[in-house]
């Protein structure tokens, strides 16, 4: 088993690689009691090429395996690919790899699962049966055991034999385009960045007020820096129930934020405080202007959950009919905007998903399609 620990062996090992149409990519990292991921273990397999590359080695410069993830004529291989281009966009000053191709969006594509897990995909196509004993192992120790390389081998020289022939199917289907879309989103750098002052977004909007806004914006913003300046995971800072309370009492001295049930005792006298304290009066001072710009959902027609589970059975039967994963179509939070609104800015209502399944959505909805039962089956009666 190839284990590179130097640059010049990378090196050499990035050329065969790029040689290749395509690479197969898998890390092994942790990330459980940091904000970034330690990148622990890097494996790559093109062509005959094999090899495991441990990023942790001392002196080692992974420039060459980046400009190989960098390299437009090479496809680059993953499973659940999101995490993994994560890590190499923080590595590689902004960049995503490209081209790539993510064979869980790809096996929905295919019809062959709802986020289909790498082992149950292996079993379907390739009737290998994988050995996940190492699978939560500690991958940051060394030395690593032969059990831990050899499962960590496996995941790309199970990943290279899957592409060709997963690739083959949808060239069949005519669905290599609807994956081309999956991968413009996984490739934008966009999908990766971490401004704190966008972290709100991944909170649930519990009152619309400016004030309440203003103060969650800001108290997620002061979470997010902490957590990536000392990197711990940012519910170690503070749990999303205490950025709430912060955001309802939005206290403006550090004595009002140790009343708080949410902040521990003698928080209020660290410098982390102080951060949060000048944070909220920042924003307190023009609540409106810094709150985010946000719009009440528009009020749900009558029948609006009726219209929902007939979208719902409408999307079972176009994924049957299709032979494709109901999720990768749409969503429950795509029908329940559809069965508001006719022009909601879903994916469901654009490109490829549109053509398959948002057109017949909007005709069902305006009463030109129906469905109806024939002999215990659904049917589409199409009106048009």
């Amino acid at each position: 088993m190839n284990i590179i620990t130097q640059t010049k062996d990378l090196e050499a090992a990035c050329k065969a690689l790029r040689a290749c149409d395509f690479v197969a990519v898998d890390t092994e990292f942790m990330r459980e009691s940091t904000y970034w991921p330690i990148l622990c273990l890097i494996q790559a397999a093109g062509g005959d090429t094999e090899v495991i590359i441990d990023p942790l080695a001392d002196g080692i410069d992974l420039k060459p395996f980046h400009d190989l993830l960098l390299d437009e004529s090479v496809v680059k291989v993953f499973h659940a690919a999101r995490q993994d281009l994560e890590i190499f966009f923080h590595q590689m000053d902004g960049k995503v790899p490209h081209p790539i191709f993510d064979t869980q969006v790809a096996a929905m594509a295919a019809g062959l699962g709802d986020s289909i897990s790498y082992d149950n995909l292996v079993r379907a196509l390739l009737k290998r049966q994988i050995d996940k004993g190492s699978r939560f192992t500690d991958w940051s120790r060394r030395p690593l055991s032969d059990n831990q390389l050899g499962y960590a081998m496996g995941d790309v020289t199970h990943l290279r034999d899957l592409y060709p022939g997963l690739r083959a199917r949808l060239e069949k289907a005519g669905r290599l385009s609807w994956v081309d879309e999956e991968m413009d989103v996984l490739t934008s750098p966009e999908t990766y960045r971490m401004d704190p002052e966008e972290s709100w977004k991944r909170l649930k909007l519990r009152k619309l007020t400016p004030k309440w806004l203003a103060a969650l914006r800001a108290a997620a913003a002061w979470r997010e820096r902490e957590a990536q300046t000392r990197d711990i995971p940012r519910q170690r800072i503070i749990k999303d129930e205490g950025l709430y309370e912060i955001a309802h009492a939005a206290p403006q001295t550090t004595d009002a934020l140790g009343n708080l049930r949410a902040v521990p005792r003698g928080f209020e006298r660290s410098s982390a405080a102080a951060r949060l304290i000048e944070a909220l009066q920042a924003a307190m001072a023009d609540p409106k202007a810094y709150a985010p710009k946000t719009e009440a959902p528009p009020p749900r027609p009558q029948n609006g959950d009726a219209t929902t589970e007939l979208l719902k059975v409408l999307l079972k039967m176009v994924a049957e009919d299709r032979g494709v994963a109901p999720r990768l179509i749409a969503t429950v939070p795509d029908l329940e905007q559809i069965a508001v609104s006719d022009d909601a800015d879903v994916p469901a209502l654009k490109g490829w998903r549109r053509d398959v399944f948002g057109e017949d959505a909007l005709k069902l909805k305006q009463g030109k399609l129906a469905l109806s039962l024939e002999n215990g089956r659904v049917v589409i009666e199409d009106f048009d």
